[in-house]
């Protein structure tokens, strides 16, 4: 069993050990849409949140307004301290409007509105994670929180884990877009910003805590790249040293096609911006010019990589659709465009108050 450190700590889980941490004071943060409503995923999830008994979980809705009232009827079943904010309200949405934070809508728009939400409550740490977790463990969030409450100097931390099935490795936007990407750079540009990002096992899982003061600093992304731009503001405000990333253990949700909406090739675009924006925000200037040719080398190394640790495991292992994933996501290393993040709530032209109440009055149109 391997316990290596990297750059940030690293926070093993070597014993199955059970983690006495206190949740009383923490906001979970649990983004759901239409398709979540009476999943088994989500069942799951809230039915390990009932046992767990955090301070409160905030749940951030998007759905059309038909769909609210049998989606809040569901969440009021789980026996929860549970808040729900519907991102899509027509109250909340001419009230970012006319703060100028209107624009387009996404999983990013949706975490950022229960941000603030938990900003508004007297939670000291915040936890967000997905709600499509089929192996989801009420420990995940006692994992997140313990090296914030248990431990000195933390105020940030990140899960990972390995998404690894009978069918075959998983957590492919990662594996063959991020990781090469950020080596690549890292060949030319020895700097402390990109060690870092290098430094995290599964720098796009969407599972991380942290201390009210850095969740006040967060530049959010509207809607991919969310986990990218936590982790640069991360960067920004505790660096290395406040950092720790937690092992979560066995971990199946759902998987995305490469092609069509959603799908990790438009995926790609976004995390792509948002990395290549951070690290030039960074006072790194990439050679874009090369820059998607030489990610295409480090790339297929690394497939061959993991064509060899397959076999070794006796996992499938498709190559050849692996390579060409890697051609489609060439496409995503480029200059990124314009700057849509939504602002920090410490600088932001709204207060979380207003945001609460005006997601309180969307509810009440619709019960």
């Amino acid at each position: 069993m391997e316990y290596v450190q990297e750059r940030i700590t690293t926070l093993h889980d070597l014993r199955d050990a059970t983690r006495s941490v206190s949740v009383d004071r923490a906001a979970v943060v649990v983004p759901m849409t239409e398709r979540e409503y009476a999943g088994l995923a989500a069942e799951r999830v809230l039915s390990e949140l009932a046992a767990l008994d955090p301070g409160r979980v905030i749940v951030p809705l998007r759905a059309s307004a038909e769909k609210v009232p049998a989606f809040r009827a569901w969440l009021d079943d789980f026996d929860l301290r549970l808040e729900t904010v519907w991102c899509d309200g027509p109250e909340l949405n001419d009230l970012l409007e006319r703060a100028g934070v209107g624009g387009p809508r996404g999983k990013g728009r949706d975490v950022w509105l229960a941000l603030g939400a938990a900003l508004a409550t007297d939670a000291e740490h915040v936890v967000v994670h997905d709600a499509d977790t089929e192996t989801y463990d009420r420990g995940y969030v006692r994992r997140l929180l313990f090296p914030l409450t248990e431990a000195d100097g933390f105020s940030f931390s990140k899960g990972y884990y390995a998404r690894v099935e009978n069918d075959g490795l998983y957590g492919r936007l990662f594996r063959l877009f991020y990781t090469p990407l950020v080596r690549t750079l890292r060949e030319r540009h020895g700097d402390p910003f990109l060690a870092y990002l290098d430094a995290f096992r599964y720098a796009l899982a969407g599972e991380f805590a942290a201390t009210r003061d850095v969740i006040r600093g967060l530049r959010v992304q509207r809607q991919w790249g969310l986990e990218v731009g936590t982790l640069a503001d991360a960067y920004d405000a505790v660096g290395a040293a406040g950092t720790a990333q937690v092992d979560l253990g066995s971990y199946s949700h759902d998987h995305r096609a490469v092609s069509g909406p959603t799908g990790l090739s438009e995926m790609s675009q976004s995390v792509g911006a948002t990395l290549l924006r951070a690290v030039e925000e960074h006072g790194i200037d990439p050679e874009y010019a090369t820059l998607p040719e030489r990610y295409r080398e480090t790339a297929e190394a690394l497939v061959r990589s993991y064509a060899t640790d397959a076999a070794f495991n006796d996992l499938p292992y498709d190559r050849a659709g692996e390579l060409e994933q890697v051609g489609t996501y060439a496409d995503a290393v480029a200059e990124p465009g314009s700057d849509t993040r939504l602002p920090a709530w410490a600088d932001a032209p709204v207060d979380p108050e207003a945001v609460v109440e005006a997601a309180t009055e969307d509810l009440a149109t619709v019960e």
